[in-house]
């Protein structure tokens, strides 16, 4: 039965998964992949404070990255409608989150549209 070790480390260094059997001890280093590290630097962006992942300004930037990067793959397969009514959904979602800052903080609103380069 594999034991799993989880790893605390910044976003440069590579995390290790040392996996354990009866007879054997493999360590293999895993790296984190390029859209993580994206997502951690937008969530440093956008927080409010040290500790928030989860405030209406990182989800939006969130889903406008993850936005991005589907509308690339859909360039390439135009025919993945699976793919596009994700995309919708998504779109739609990130639309709700800007309606509701744009009611409650007018001036986040206009800074996050204009840092993420959206129409109003």
């Amino acid at each position: 039965m594999p034991i799993k070790e989880k790893v605390n480390l910044t976003k440069t260094e590579s995390k290790t998964k040392v996996l354990a059997t009866a007879k054997k001890v493999k360590t293999v280093a895993v790296k984190p992949t390029a859209t993580k590290i994206a997502k951690v630097d937008l969530v440093k962006k956008y927080r409010g404070h040290k500790l928030d992942t989860g405030s209406i300004e990182v989800q939006i930037a969130l889903f406008s990255q993850r936005i991005e990067t589907l509308a690339k793959h859909l360039k390439k397969h135009s025919k993945d409608n699976d793919s596009m009514r994700g995309l919708l959904q998504m779109v739609g979602k990130r639309r709700r989150l800007l309606n509701y800052l744009k009611k409650k903080e007018e001036k986040k609103y206009l800074k996050l549209i204009l840092d993420l380069g959206l129409r109003k």
